[in-house]
């Protein structure tokens, strides 16, 4: 690689509540703040561990709301606290990540940049920096590049990326189309014919790139974004934080930069395969976590050892979540989840586990806000 290929930096975006893990995940400590990963390092711990390879602490920035700023800050005592930037309120992926952008500019108007959630889970670090390397590589020639997902199955809950032709002989393709989340039938054929990867929200591309293609599209957006910048580390940045970043577009990235982008041509991929996850509900959480003999998940521990607060007979494919210092007690039952924190507790099927919004977005009508 050049040396101008040679460092990333990094942008970890720390946003949402995670409604579908409530009620463990709460608007106050949201998913990424939790120890999900079969370790003591929480999401966002270990989404940042995973870039040690890549770049630097001080080269790595986290995008993430008033409320979380503290906590994030506790988290990742390594990275420069000024490298938290705050929102002032929720404006989807595409906002974040242009302030994120644009604020690299200022300090390196070439910088590669890639962007990441915080709570996913690669099971596979070292083939995970290797496609990032990859898409480094695209990034340079003036592409826009996703990370695409090898799709191991006909998955409806996630986006797919229509590929075409590859970019030079490596293992860079032209992205055609963004697709949103198919019918089953639909992404049947997407696995089936070869040329579709899953769209996992994963982005690595200069920032001046990233940014004039922002122009393009968004240019209110970019207008924005840029007087925000401009008045980053002064004492006019609270002042114009305050003011424009109300006004900014609530759009994801996807629709407002990246499906534009890839229709002239502009989008590039690597096909990725390092084990990953987007720890989207318990019963997606039960099977990346290692399971007892009966197939049991206890999180936060090691399954092969019995726990003071839970207890298991004769149940099969539980996800157990105990988190009040109460005891758990199951006996008799089979993939369930159960969920107990100390002012509720969940029960449902496993099978229903994306179903778990509902209940939070019941909650909001009934005004019930403390338990969300």
């Amino acid at each position: 690689m050049s040396d101008q290929q040679a460092v990333l930096y990094g942008v970890v975006l720390a946003g949402g509540t995670g409604t579908r893990l409530w009620p463990l995940s709460r608007a106050g400590h949201p998913k990424f703040l939790h120890p999900l990963t079969g370790t003591e390092a929480s999401l966002l711990q270990a989404t940042v561990d995973r870039l040690d390879d890549l770049t630097s602490p001080d080269r790595v920035f986290v995008v993430t709301g008033v409320a979380h700023a503290a906590a994030v800050s506790r988290q990742l005592s390594a990275m420069p606290e000024e490298n938290v930037l705050v929102e002032p309120s929720p404006r989807d992926s595409c906002a974040a990540i242009a302030l994120a952008a644009a604020v690299i500019a200022r300090r390196d108007p070439e910088a590669i940049m890639g962007s990441f959630a915080s709570d996913h889970l690669i099971a596979d670090k070292a083939a995970f920096s290797e496609v990032i390397r990859q898409a480094m590589e695209g990034a340079a020639q003036g592409l826009l590049m996703t990370l695409g997902i090898t799709p191991t199955r006909p998955e409806t809950g996630y986006g797919y990326l229509q590929c075409g032709a590859a970019v030079g002989d490596g293992p860079l393709l032209k992205v055609e189309e963004f697709k949103e989340k198919p019918s089953y039938d639909v992404a049947e054929s997407y696995v089936k014919s070869g040329t579709y990867l899953w769209n996992a929200g994963m982005f690595v591309w200069r920032v001046d790139t990233f940014l004039a293609e922002l122009h393009r599209q968004q240019p209110q957006l970019a207008a924005g974004v840029s007087r925000i910048a401009q008045a980053w580390g002064t004492a006019e940045q609270e002042e114009v934080m305050g003011d424009v970043w109300p006004t900014l577009p609530k759009i994801s990235v996807d629709y407002a930069v990246m499906e534009g982008a890839a229709a002239v041509g502009r989008v590039g991929t690597v096909p990725g395969d390092f084990g990953w996850n987007d720890v989207g509900d318990f019963h997606t959480l039960g099977e990346v976590l290692t399971a007892d003999q009966a197939g049991n998940v206890v999180v936060g521990r090691d399954s092969s050892v019995d726990l003071p607060n839970v207890l298991l007979r004769e149940a099969e494919g539980l996800v157990v979540v105990p988190s009040s210092g109460r005891l758990v007690a199951a006996m008799g039952v089979r993939n369930l989840v159960i969920v107990d924190t100390p002012d509720a507790v969940l029960v449902c099927p496993r099978e229903r586990a994306q179903e778990v919004k509902q209940l939070v977005d019941h909650l909001k009508e009934l005004g019930q806000h403390g338990y969300i």
